[in-house]
C-alpha cells in the first residue's frame, strides 16, 4: 500500500488558475475552457480564496436565470462558498481524507491565510504510480456494483439515471461487456452535442438550455432529441483494465487519457467500475 501519512503537499502541490469575484459567469467560462480545468478558486485582492466556481455552477447559473443572459451574472452570486481547505504543512492523506469525506474532487491550499495552490483527485491518482510500496489489484478497490444501460435505451433513461443516483457516468453494456461510456458532460446543455442542435428545432433547444431542471422537461417537448439512444452520444469502445491488474495501472491509464473512471472487467465482463474517487478512498483508508 502507499505511505503518505507524512508525505509533504508539495510533491503534488500545484498553482491554480484564479479568477476574482467580481468576474462574470461568461468570464469565468471563458477561463475554463481556455485552460482546460474544470474548477476555479475565487479570491480577493490579496489572494485569499472566497470560493470555488465550477463547469456545473455554469450550467445552474443559465437553468435558473432563463433568457437572462449570464454576461452581467458575477462569480460571486454563484460560487460556493463552503470551502474545504487544508494548510501547506498538512499531507497527501489528509487531503485524501477530506476529499472522501465531504464526496469532492478537489481540495485548496492555504499558506498563511492566502491561497497557495490546489490538490485534485488527478494528483492523488498519480501518487499511486510513484508511491506505491506494494501490489493493490484493482478488484480490492473497484466498485462491483455498476449502473448501466443498453445502446438502444433512450437519452431520457440515461439522463434520469444520473440525476437519479448522482452519479458522473454511466457504462453502455450489451451481453455484460462494455461497449460505451456517458458522462454527465454530455448531458451539459451548455455543451449540447453539435448534431442535437442542428438537429432538433431552435426554439425547443433554447427551452431545453434555459430549463431550471433539465430532468424535469416535459414529454412533449424536443421530440427529436428524445429519439436518440444512448449509443448515439456515448464514447464508443471504452478503455477497461482487467480486475486483477494493479491500482497503478488504472491510474495510469485514467492520467493518460484525462477520464475519471474506467470499467472493470473479468474475462471481457463488466465486473465494476474503478474511478479516481474510489483511488482517493483507498489512500484516505491506509494505515501505518
Amino acid at each position: 500500500m502507499l505511505k503518505l501519512r507524512n508525505t509533504s503537499l508539495d510533491q503534488v502541490l500545484k498553482n491554480s488558475i484564479t479568477i476574482p469575484q467580481t468576474a462574470t459567469l461568461l468570464e469565468a467560462r471563458s477561463v475554463l475552457l481556455r485552460h482546460k480545468v474544470g474548477r476555479l478558486p475565487v479570491v480577493d485582492a490579496a489572494g485569499r480564496p472566497l470560493g470555488i466556481i465550477t463547469e456545473k455552477d455554469l450550467v445552474r447559473a443559465i437553468y435558473e436565470h432563463g433568457a437572462k443572459s449570464i454576461e452581467k451574472v458575477r462569480v460571486k452570486d454563484f460560487m460556493s462558498k463552503g470551502l474545504i481547505t487544508v494548510k501547506r504543512t498538512d499531507s497527501i492523506y489528509d487531503c485524501a481524507k477530506l476529499m472522501h469525506k465531504n464526496r469532492i474532487s478537489s481540495v485548496l491550499v492555504l499558506d498563511g491565510g492566502r491561497l497557495a495552490g490546489i490538490v485534485t483527485k488527478t494528483d492523488l491518482a498519480s501518487v499511486f504510480l510513484t508511491r506505491a510500496a506494494g501490489p493493490l489489484p484493482v478488484s480490492d478497490v473497484m466498485t462491483p456494483k455498476v449502473i448501466t444501460v443498453m445502446p438502444a435505451d433512450s437519452l431520457l433513461l440515461v439522463e434520469s439515471l444520473l440525476v437519479k443516483y448522482r452519479i458522473s457516468r454511466i457504462i453502455v453494456e450489451r451481453d455484460r461487456k462494455p461497449v460505451g461510456i456517458i458522462t454527465n458532460r454530455d448531458f451539459l446543455p451548455a455543451k449540447m452535442p453539435r448534431w442535437i442542435r442542428e438537429f432538433a428545432d431552435p426554439k425547443e433547444v433554447e427551452e431545453y438550455r434555459l430549463s431550471p431542471r433539465a430532468d424535469e422537461f416535459r414529454m412533449n417537448q424536443l421530440s427529436y432529441i428524445l429519439s436518440f439512444r444512448a449509443e448515439d452520444i456515448m464514447t464508443p469502445n471504452p478503455i477497461t483494465i482487467d480486475v486483477s491488474e494493479d491500482v497503478s495501472v488504472a491510474a495510469l491509464l485514467m492520467i493518460r487519457h484525462g477520464i475519471s473512471g474506467i470499467p472493470v472487467v473479468r474475462q471481457s465482463r463488466l465486473a465494476g467500475i474503478i474511478t479516481k474517487s474510489d483511488i482517493v478512498k483507498a489512500i484516505a483508508g491506509q494505515k501505518n
